[in-house]
């Protein structure tokens, strides 16, 4: 059983279900990713893991334990972080500011955590002393995911964390988070630049209309044709 899992999930904001018995899952050390069309439940899928979606079927587990009931406060505090898409720094506060606020649930050294988001980050370091306003998009995106790293957590999710950025900032990120798996989390991605995502996923997901359309390591669903055809542009 893979260290986050959710297994047949179906479930939606109002009477239909946007997602449709879904199978999500991703281990310790390893990255999965969740690509697909505009409107298929990609972000819907994260935030039911996260529990901020009722699920009306299936199951969420982590570490073997089931979550499925556990408020989205509750799953934090059980090692689960997330990234959101837009409105995700603190922006009147400094760099560093935004990251202390990571780690208000922690009662330990905060400072060794911070050490290592700035050694992931350095523009971070050199940068720790300004608002958060000020900084580019992809440097926010750094912040934002420094800061969900600061909670120590062992399942980190980002929610298009490439989203309005450059493609030269955009594999820098995709470089930053290749880093962050080599500590050992497990990380969860939804992104629309389903090419690239693939490039560096252990696991992918092809979510269609709220179905697990495909799902093969990244490397065959970057080779398989239909996919190419379907969702890649050739």
């Amino acid at each position: 059983m893979s260290f986050l899992s959710g297994l047949s999930m179906s479930g939606g904001y109002g009477g239909a279900d946007i997602l449709r018995g879904c199978d999500i899952s991703v281990d310790k050390g390893e990255i999965a990713v969740i690509v697909g069309p505009n409107g298929a439940g990609k972000s819907t899928a994260m935030k039911a893991l996260l529990g901020m979606l009722h699920l009306r079927e299936g199951t969420v587990t982590l570490d073997g334990k089931d979550i499925t009931q556990m408020s989205p406060q509750d799953r934090v505090k059980e090692g689960m972080a997330m990234v959101p898409q837009t409105n995700n720094v603190f922006v009147s506060m400094t760099v560093q500011e935004n990251l202390e606020m990571g780690a208000f649930l922690r009662r330990d050294d905060i400072y060794r955590t911070m050490d290592l988001v700035f050694e992931l980050f350095p523009i971070l370091k050199d940068k720790r002393d300004q608002p958060a306003g000020e900084l580019s998009g992809g440097q926010r995106q750094q912040v934002a995911v420094g800061r969900a790293l600061m909670t120590g957590p062992q399942v980190l999710l980002l929610d298009e964390p490439t989203a309005g950025v450059s493609p030269i900032v955009m594999d820098e990120l995709f470089d930053r988070i290749l880093e962050v798996k080599q500590t050992g989390i497990a990380i969860l991605m939804v992104e629309q630049n389903a090419r690239q995502a693939l490039n560096i996923a252990d696991t992918g997901y092809v979510l269609v209309t709220g179905e697990n359309k495909f799902t093969d390591t990244g490397e065959a669903l970057l080779a398989d044709p239909e996919v190419r055809r379907a969702f890649l542009g050739g």
